[in-house]
């Protein structure tokens, strides 16, 4: 499986930095391996992000396909994507207390100036993340290319804890959006569509 076509799969339209961190891999390796896909007319380049083609869409349904089907792994992988969407509306709503509060009645933005209030949904996505971490695992062990998320989304919770609060859901970085492709991949993978 090219996992750099699969990660752009996953992420949609991007620049080369966030292709590399998806696929795991150099920006070096991921350039090369984006141009030698563009040679074949599996992806396309437009004002700076990189994209897949239909015949791309096409190539990676056909890789992950029999990835799955070599390492027999169709039913370990629907077990984990239902434990998976057990937890997603959790997520949301996460996200949500993070960026929204309700205070005397009045829903608006989180201005992020109450560090209680800050740290008891952070705490509440440390909870999610360890709930997560078995999912990910299970998956991980079926699909090896599984586990990139597993760091990923450790990486982004420990970047929130360190101070850089958009690294919840407000970066392209953050957990919700590595939480996001990874609900992509298990669709992709399942052949789903999103509903």
């Amino acid at each position: 499986m090219n996992v750099v076509l699969h990660a752009l799969r996953c992420i949609g339209f991007a620049d080369l930095s966030r292709v590399a961190d998806a696929a795991g891999v150099s920006g070096a390796r991921a350039e090369s391996e984006l141009i030698d896909l563009a040679v074949d007319g599996l992806v396309t380049r437009e004002m700076g992000a990189w994209g897949l083609t239909e015949a791309g869409r096409a190539e990676d349904a056909r890789q992950t396909a029999a990835e799955l089907d070599s390492a027999d792994g169709r039913a370990a992988v629907g077990s984990a994507y239902e434990r998976f969407m057990v937890l997603n509306p959790e997520l949301l709503d996460l996200c949500s207390a993070w960026q929204l509060r309700t205070i005397d009645g009045v829903t608006a933005a989180n201005d992020h100036r109450d560090p209680t209030y800050d740290r008891k949904v952070l705490d509440l996505f440390g909870e999610l993340d360890r709930r997560a971490q078995p999912v990910c695992a299970e998956l991980a062990g079926t699909l090896p290319r599984f586990g990139r998320y597993r760091e990923r989304l450790g990486a982004a919770l420990g970047r929130a804890r360190a101070g850089a609060l958009e690294e919840l859901a407000d970066s392209m970085t953050s957990y919700h959006v590595v939480w996001f492709q990874l609900h992509e991949d298990l669709l992709v993978t399942l052949g789903r569509p999103r509903t």
